[in-house]
């Protein structure tokens, strides 16, 4: 089992007031699995995927990565563990604009003490891989709203993570470029990757091969799609 979060809770503190965000959420993602989580603005679905990416840690409840204690991590261990576990694609790319395709994809790997050389090649193998390899020089500013999707794509999966987490992922995409997105993300699925999907898109939804729905700081299954008509 990739992900098993069991009996989560996260409180925020509001002058003198608690506000609970999530409420009891236990979630099991199996490895290969294509997971959708839905819900309104509000509903805690951001906030979960904070926790399920290692970025904020839950009030209370137990939390494991491919079978590892993380709420047992240190800071700099949480660190790693994003770094070589969990690639992140965001809705609003988040890019660095001056770089280019290949120096964004590969600079996890220089986080990672990869050198130089073996970045570049696992970098541009990633760019290939989401069907960039010819824009490998160009800049964000030179690519469209969907090449720029597929080089933050690139980016999260060049360090091979355990699992793939998207926020929102078609959200700043037009419907051309939102339905090659999910396309490729269906390839990646195809090969292996574990993904995990936020989204408040019904059709997007529909896409994962499980859906899950969130309101209010409490989870639902939704069950498996059966082909339905």
């Amino acid at each position: 089992m990739i992900l098993n979060l069991q009996n989560i809770y996260k409180d925020y503190q509001q002058d003198k007031l608690v506000v609970p965000v999530l409420k009891d959420v236990s979630l099991q993602v199996e490895e290969g699995e294509y997971v959708a989580i839905m819900g309104p603005s509000g509903s805690g679905k951001t906030t979960l995927m904070n926790i399920v990416g290692c970025l904020d840690r839950p009030t209370s409840g137990t939390y494991e990565l491919a079978g590892e204690n993380v709420l047992g991590l240190k800071d700099k261990e949480l660190s790693a563990a994003r770094l070589n576990r969990i690639g992140f694609v965001f809705q609003s790319f988040q890019l660095m604009p001056r770089e280019s395709a290949l120096d964004n994809v590969s600079l996890p790997l220089s986080y990672a003490g990869i050198k130089k050389k073996e970045r570049r090649e696992r970098a541009m193998k990633a760019l290939e891989r989401v069907g960039l390899g010819d824009r490998a020089t160009f800049k964000p500013t030179q690519l469209s709203g969907g090449q720029k999707q597929r080089v933050a794509i690139a980016r999260a999966m060049v360090n091979n993570p355990k699992i793939l987490l998207a926020d929102e992922p078609t959200g700043a995409l037009d419907s051309k470029s939102g339905k090659q997105i999910m396309e490729l993300f269906a390839k990646l699925n195809e090969e292996g990757v574990t993904i995990v999907m936020i989204t408040h898109d019904i059709n997007i939804a529909k896409q994962a091969k499980r859906t899950l729905h969130i309101i209010d700081g409490e989870i639902s299954e939704n069950g498996r799609e059966e082909n339905e008509a």
